[in-house]
Parts: structure tokens; C-alpha cells; sequence
């Protein structure tokens, strides 16, 4: 197992590390080449990495069990993250390795609190740097290192659906592999349309690779203080807002549409629900904001919060504050399962929902029959207790974080919403860490707090519960071995 787990984090460091040459080559482009050094070389040992692993490690069988597939995916999340700090913290541009390690966890994790005050004064390839972490973690380093270096079916397959998010985790194709690599080329693709459509609304190529990479990743961070709304760019705020939904939808939706299921897509519960709580969350913000904010801006804050992405447009706590109320439901919303957006996710609440609307018909005629249906599809109640055990599982983490911010000197609302943000991985919070503000005053123990609490929201709670619990044990036979 040990050596499985090595060769396949080594694939990872040699991808994460390849990636790292685009703002390497950014670095150049801009003459900021005392810079060059903080990514070539991480770049050149993560490559080397994977070369070597692939030598050591050439007859190992690549075989994940249930259990080893969750705690190996939480192991390398924590290690990528660590990995990506690197370059920040070499940089001399993050105060210290706490706050590296906060930007590249909250990177890779879509989460897109910043630690940083002043962005526009960071280097350019470091603020790239930033925004592509999101889009390496948006839809998973595991889903990409298996695009391209293909694990055996079943190992491959859970170690898949223990990164992913969502309920039901399904092979699109015969071969994980494939099903891994076609929804990488569908988001490489969506990726590209937004990078050309954000150029041609006159937005430098930097900066529509920077946005794009974060939008596409619902991620957040930016390369402007005053995030999306310094382009003071409509037609750019539309096609970001349309992107950041985009994003929030089922990946294996697209994969299906592009086969020609539309019908399939037509019907599926989820996607027709979420685009009823956006209707629905546009229709209530305007009605309680009136004039007081405007249509582009409703649906752009909108579409940033319930994907989790965090970009702003307009400082949303000015709004009036039953508008405010509909953004903090959004937290706990999330997107759909299946795309790179955090969250409970929309087909909890529609499983949740429809099975309290069947118990209080069963009060009514509790002689009669009744099913949960989902996608036209009956007998779905199995999903129920794994859909309450994760809610459950989701609250506490949220609580006991509101418990540690409070603690820690934040006053209850804003704890609590930070709390809702870090687990939602969402961003920006309410309070004195609203859309305006930054992570960058908080004592070092709770912004640890919050890394840990960013990692459980991004791999659903289970993933980095088993991690934990793991290694609490290997620490606890260390100490009595030593005893």
C-alpha cells in the first residue's frame, strides 16, 4: 500500500509540477526573474519525482481498497497543498509558512480566502500561481493524475470517488480512465471559451486566464483588490457569472449532452431544482433590495456565492439585509453534485426535502405507499441515511469552527458565517471577514483551524475524518511503543 501511495503522489508532484511552468514562463515573459527559481525548481523535483517513482515502482501493483483509496486521497490533498506553498513562500511575498500554506490550501481547495491585503501588488506569476491552484483543485488532482496516468479499474475508480463530490459517482465510460479524461477535455474546453470570451470584452490575456482559471475552478481569487468589479466591465461580469453557474453543474451532465442524451439531461432532478433556487434567489433578492441593486449584480453575486466561487462585483453588505439572508442560505446550498462548487450540494436537500414531504403524507395515510424518486427513478431511499449522516457530519464542522473562531476573538456572526464559508468553500464571510476584507489578521491557530476546515469541506467531511483518525492512531502506537 505504502508503495502505491508513493508512486501515485509522485505522478501528482511531477503534474502539479509540470503545471508550475506556466507561471514560471510567466515570470520570464514579465521579467520577473528573480522569481524563476521558487517554481523550476519545485517544477524540476516533482518532475523528477514522477520519473523516478515510475522506475522504482514499475511492477508495483496499483491497487486501492475502499479504505486506503479515502486516506491515501486526504494525504495527498495535504501534500499537494504543502507542495504548492512553496513558490508562495519562497517568493518572500507571505509573511510566513502559515500563511503560505493558508493561500495554497484555500487554493487548491476552491476556497479563495485570501491572506493577502494587496493583491495588485503581488508579482504576476504568483497571482497566476494563486488562481490556477483553483483550477488544478477544481476538478481534482486525483480525477487528473488518473486522466493521464491510468490506475488499475477499481483502484482508479474509488480513489475517484473518494476526491469527487456528490452522492451517486458513476463511470461515464467502460474505463475510469476515459470517464477521468473526458471531463478534464470538456473543462479544458470551457476553459478556453472563457479565457477568448473575457479577452475580446477588452480584459487583457493575463488577467482572462487568471479569472478564468478561477471561475471555471469556483474558486475566487483574484488579481485585483477590488476582485471582478475593478474591470467595471458588464458584458465581462455576464460571461463571468454564466461560467461560474456553468461550473456549478454536473460535470458528467456535459459528457451525456455531448453524446446526444439531452433527454437524460432534461430530466435529471438536480440540475431543474438548481436552476429554480437561482430563479428563486434572484426574484427575492430584488424584491427586498428594490432599485437598490441591480439585476447584473444580483445574478453575479448570486452565481459567485452559490458556486462557492467568492468573486465580487459590488460589496454585497450594503445590501438591505433580508438580501443578505438570501445570500447566507446560498452558503449552505452550494451547487450540484458532480462539479467543482462546494456546499451541502443541491440533491441532498431535494433527497432531504422530498422524504420529509413523504413523511408527513405517511401521518396522513399511513396505510399508503410512498417512494423517493430521483431523475424518474423510484426506490431511492437508500440515499436518505447517507444524505443525513453527511448533513449532520457537515453542521458539526461548521459549529465546532464557529466555536474555535469565537474563541479566537471573532464576534459570533461573523464566526459563524466564516465557518459556513470555510466548510462551504466558499470565501468571503459576513461581518468584519466580508467581501472587503482578508484572513490575514487572524491568530495563527485558528487560520490553521480554518485550513483543516477547508480540506474537510473540499473532500465532503468522510475523506478527511478518516485521515485524521488515522493518523491520531499511528501517532497513538508511536507513543505507547516509546512508553
Amino acid at each position: 500500500m505504502a508503495a502505491s501511495f508513493i508512486r501515485l503522489f509522485s505522478y501528482i508532484l511531477g503534474l502539479v509540477g509540470f503545471l508550475m511552468l506556466l507561471p514560471a514562463g510567466t515570470a520570464l515573459w514579465y521579467g520577473e526573474n528573480s522569481l524563476l527559481p521558487v517554481f523550476l525548481i519545485p517544477s524540476v523535483v516533482g518532475i523528477v519525482a514522477a520519473i523516478s517513482s515510475r522506475a522504482f515502482f514499475r511492477k508495483d501493483e496499483r491497487y486501492f481498497s475502499a479504505a486506503d483509496a479515502i486516506w491515501t486521497v486526504g494525504g495527498i490533498w495535504v501534500g499537494i497543498s504543502f507542495f504548492g506553498a512553496i513558490p508562495l513562500y519562497f517568493s518572500g511575498c507571505f509573511a510566513s509558512l502559515t500563511d503560505a500554506f493558508f493561500e495554497s490550501v484555500s487554493g487548491f481547495t476552491t476556497t479563495g480566502a485570501s491572506i493577502v491585503a494587496n493583491v495588485e501588488g503581488l508579482p504576476k506569476c504568483i497571482n497566476l500561481w494563486r488562481c490556477q491552484t483553483h483550477w488544478i483543485g477544481g476538478l481534482g488532482v486525483i480525477a487528473l493524475a488518473v486522466a493521464i496516468v491510468p490506475l488499475v479499474g477499481a483502484g482508479g475508480f474509488r480513489l475517484i470517488k473518494a476526491e469527487s463530490t456528490g452522492l451517486d459517482k458513476e463511470k461515464m465510460t467502460a474505463f475510469v480512465s476515459s470517464t477521468a479524461k473526458s471531463l478534464w477535455i470538456i473543462y479544458i474546453a470551457m476553459t478556453l471559451v472563457q479565457v477568448a470570451l473575457l479577452y475580446f470584452t477588452g480584459i487583457t490575456l493575463f488577467d482572462s486566464v487568471a479569472h478564468a482559471f478561477s471561475s471555471m475552478g469556483t474558486g475566487g481569487f483574484s488579481t485585483k483588490n477590488a476582485s471582478f468589479g475593478a474591470f467595471a466591465n458588464p458584458s465581462a461580469e455576464w460571461i463571468c457569472a454564466a461560467f461560474m453557474l456553468l461550473s456549478s453543474v454536473n460535470y458528467a451532465l456535459y459528457y451525456r449532452l455531448c453524446s446526444g442524451r439531452v433527454s437524460e439531461v432534461l430530466k435529471d432532478t438536480e440540475l431543474r431544482v438548481f436552476i429554480g433556487i437561482l430563479i428563486l434567489a434572484f426574484v427575492a433578492i430584488f424584491a427586498f433590495s428594490g432599485a437598490g441593486v441591480s439585476a447584473r449584480a444580483a445574478v453575479f453575486q448570486i452565481a459567485s456565492i452559490v458556486s462557492s466561487t467568492g468573486f465580487m462585483s459590488e460589496d454585497y453588505l450594503s445590501w438591505a439585509s433580508a438580501a443578505q439572508a438570501v445570500l447566507l442560505v446560498l452558503f449552505f446550498i452550494g451547487g450540484c453534485s458532480g462539479s467543482t462548487a462546494g456546499g451541502v450540494k443541491v440533491v441532498r436537500w431535494v433527497i432531504l426535502f422530498k422524504q420529509m414531504c413523504n413523511d408527513i403524507r405517511r401521518m396522513v395515510h399511513p396505510y399508503r405507499v410512498f417512494t423517493l424518486r430521483l431523475n424518474g427513478a423510484s426506490g431511492r431511499e437508500k440515499l436518505v441515511p447517507l444524505v443525513a449522516g453527511f448533513l449532520a457530519s457537515y453542521l458539526l464542522i461548521v459549529f465546532i469552527t464557529t466555536f474555535v473562531g469565537a474563541v479566537c476573538g471573532l464576534d459570533l456572526f461573523t464566526a459563524f458565517t466564516a465557518a459556513a464559508s470555510m466548510v462551504g468553500n466558499v470565501g468571503p464571510a459576513f461581518g468584519s471577514l466580508g467581501p472587503t476584507s482578508n484572513y490575514s489578521e487572524l491568530p495563527a491557530f485558528l487560520k490553521w483551524w480554518y485550513m483543516f476546515a477547508m480540506l474537510a469541506g473540499r473532500l465532503e467531511i468522510y475523506t478527511i475524518f478518516v485521515l485524521s483518525g488515522r493518523l491520531i492512531a499511528s501517532a497513538s502506537d508511536v507513543f505507547h511503543k516509546k512508553a
